[in-house]
């Protein structure tokens, strides 16, 4: 081994580490998706509403602590925060795979998501302490991102494995060994954020960001179930919007807020965040809608839908990695801009899925929805970039708006039939492509 090599070595070991923290997450997106069917007969709760709440309950958790973790990164240690993090997963995940009552599940998926929030922010916080240098940093963005493609197109692989030929429990079950190899590689291998002095954190900031991200996800859910016009649809929307014009109200006269507003004023990194909110939208819905039509309308089991889904996955993880490489040498606006049109042409496509099984369609499709990951490390990087010196807070902020999308994203077309649902998605990835207009040139930006 060459003295080059050997300095590598720790990099490459602290960046394994981080993204063995963020494979977790990933995994959970689709690997969850395929067992909701198995967990409501388990439970004897067949309804799309009780099992949207699954996914969403982690989700919503996820989005609403993002912020605050972003800040306690930069203030006491982005490792710390990554371990505690990663330490609360593997618990909640161990809690997932012994509940006995669906709240009970959807309790843990809650505490679940709360621990992947220090996870998020945390690991790009990370990567940009490790990786001084912008060519690299580009390439462990490009890296991260694919590791998470691979943990989505792990997911209906290992889903469908273990309801097939085993337990859904063991979905969750999985985490754990990840969870312990990730804790212990970074504790070896990666080396500690310079802590900041900051004010006291905001905790009124962060009541009202979780209820009003609750209350509005909840009455997505409730409208798709039971109808636009439902009184308590409209009820928790109503609150939803209530709590989240309070939330910004609070931000603007709070001296340390969970959100800085003022980071949304610097276009880039404004236009980085609503595509990273657009992006999951697209995303979640479309892997939560395609898990459940697949096993309901095509009448699939859970092993073949499973395998069925890893075409997409497959081609997400794919196209995340060649996203780095691309973001590197053309910037973010092209390989953003790629992203969006050609998931478009594949949101169309699958669409225009019939009602019986069409396999050769789906594969097609699905392929070429999944180049939407071109996008991701770029949207990532154009963030990133575009707040120097406030790497856990321009984290959490994008991260967040990410999760809320997804959210949303499960909760307003997750339930659909892919004919309805794909053509929502296909106008979101068309928004994705307008908003990157939006940035300017790279010259304009420097």
């Amino acid at each position: 081994m060459t003295a080059s090599t050997r300095h590598h070595v720790p990099a490459r070991l602290a960046l394994t580490a981080v993204c063995l923290g963020f494979v977790m997450i990933t995994l959970d997106a689709t690997i969850v998706n395929l067992a909701l069917p198995a967990i409501g007969a388990e439970f004897g709760e067949p309804s799309t509403a009780a099992l949207q709440w699954v996914v969403d309950s982690y989700t919503v958790a996820l989005a609403a602590f993002l912020l605050t973790w972003g800040e306690a990164g930069d203030r006491w240690g982005s490792r710390r925060v990554f371990e505690v993090g990663t330490a609360v997963f593997v618990l909640a995940s161990i809690a997932c795979a012994t509940a006995d009552s669906l709240p009970w599940l959807v309790a843990a998926r809650a505490v679940q998501g709360a621990g992947a929030a220090a996870l998020l922010p945390s690991s790009l916080a990370l990567i940009v302490h490790q990786f001084p240098d912008a060519g690299a940093r580009a390439r462990a963005l490009g890296v991260w991102g694919g590791m998470s493609g691979v943990g989505l197109a792990a997911g209906p692989v290992l889903g469908g494995l273990a309801v097939g030929l085993a337990d859904w429990r063991l979905v969750f079950a999985v985490n754990v060994p990840i969870g312990l190899i990730a804790i212990w590689l970074t504790r070896r291998h990666v080396t500690e954020t310079t802590p900041q002095r900051r004010a006291r954190l905001d905790v009124v900031g962060q009541i009202l960001g979780t209820a009003a991200l609750a209350a509005l996800v909840a009455g997505f859910i409730e409208a798709g179930h039971a109808g636009w016009g439902d009184a308590t649809a409209l009820g928790l929307i109503g609150a939803g919007v209530a709590a989240g014009i309070a939330f910004v109200a609070a931000e603007k006269v709070i001296t340390a807020p969970v959100l800085p507003l003022g980071v949304l004023r610097v276009r880039p990194f404004a236009v980085a965040t609503a595509i990273g909110g657009l992006f999951n939208f697209c995303l979640y819905g479309t892997l939560f809608c395609l898990a459940l039509f697949l096993q309901r309308e095509w009448q699939l089991p859970a092993l073949v839908a499973g395998l069925a889904l890893v075409p997409l996955t497959l081609a997400v993880g794919l196209n995340a990695f060649v996203s780095g490489r691309l973001t590197h040498r053309f910037g973010e606006r092209l390989p953003i801009v790629a992203g969006g049109l050609i998931a478009l042409v594949g949101a169309v496509g699958l669409a225009l899925l019939p009602a019986g099984p069409s396999p050769v369609l789906l594969i097609v499709f699905s392929v070429v929805f999944g180049c939407c990951s071109l996008a991701m490390p770029a949207m990532t990087s154009l963030a990133m970039n575009a707040l120097p010196g406030k790497a856990g807070i321009a984290a959490g902020v994008l991260n967040a708006a990410r999760q809320t999308g997804g959210a949303i994203g499960v909760a307003l077309v997750g339930g659909l039939l892919p004919g309805t649902a794909m053509w929502i998605v296909a106008a979101g990835y068309a928004g994705i492509v307008v908003l990157t207009g939006l940035v300017g040139p790279p010259e304009a930006r420097s």
